[in-house]
């Protein structure tokens, strides 16, 4: 490197590409751009040579910091982070190969009708009125969760306040946080592992299969993950139409 102007350039450079590619909750590219931005504290004494100094030790630093934890398997481990929401568990990183195998039933599934569901939950569950009444219902687990289908949807209800029913292994495109009416949600836009965690939080191979694009969210004391819409404007446009 030949000079300051040279290193800073490539270290601008290395910001560009290492910012979209890192977690969202990890902010170090953002970190590492502001630090190569940042001038000089207003006050500061002029012509101190360790200031420059300090100011370019730590960005290089923090641009092998983003590099390392950004484009290796050992970083993406290590900014790995576990959000619980709504009763899902979302493990966001790097996920692996996705899961194999025919999705099976859950635990106790059997098919119902729409009134006998609501009487064998201990929870009050709505039904998203732009689809209509369900073409299918079943119950799982001993009350557990209630799924309702529709043809290429698919709605699971559940108490999600305290429980943790489903776990999610998810990478890039990372999770969208947004609104469902006055709500808090997630978007998983991307095909991921999707797992269903038994009451002592135990998760089976035999129950991990591939979901497609999902919206989570909660209302009252039940949760919801609606599978199977591409967009998130039509998910959300059903997930606001519960009654």
């Amino acid at each position: 490197m030949g000079s300051h102007d040279d290193l800073e350039a490539a270290l601008r450079e290395l910001g560009e590409h290492v910012g979209p590619s890192a977690p969202p909750t990890d902010g170090v590219a953002r970190a590492v751009r502001a630090r190569l931005e940042a001038e000089p504290a207003a006050g500061a004494p002029a012509g101190r040579w360790w200031r420059p100094r300090g100011r370019w030790i730590a960005a290089v630093v923090a641009a092998l910091l983003a590099v390392l934890l950004g484009f290796t398997p050992q970083g993406q481990a290590a900014v790995e982070r576990v959000l619980r929401f709504a009763g899902i568990e979302l493990h966001i990183g790097d996920p692996g190969p996705l899961p194999s195998g025919v999705p099976r039933a859950l635990p106790g599934e059997k098919r119902v009708t729409l009134a006998e569901a609501r009487e064998a939950v201990p929870f009050e569950f709505l039904v998203p009125a732009a689809l209509g009444d369900p073409a299918d219902v079943r119950v799982a687990d001993g009350g557990r969760v209630v799924s309702m289908f529709w043809p290429g949807i698919r709605l699971d209800a559940y108490a999600g306040v305290l429980d943790v029913l489903w776990r999610k292994d998810v990478g890039a495109p990372f999770p969208e946080e947004v609104t469902v009416g006055t709500s808090h949600g997630w978007w998983v836009r991307a095909p991921h592992g999707l797992t269903y965690l038994s009451r002592d939080g135990i998760g089976s191979k035999d129950l991990a299969r591939v979901a497609g694009p999902t919206l989570v969210w909660q209302r009252d004391q039940a949760g919801y993950r609606l599978e199977g819409l591409p967009e998130l404007a039509r998910a959300r446009e059903i997930a606001m139409s519960l009654r």
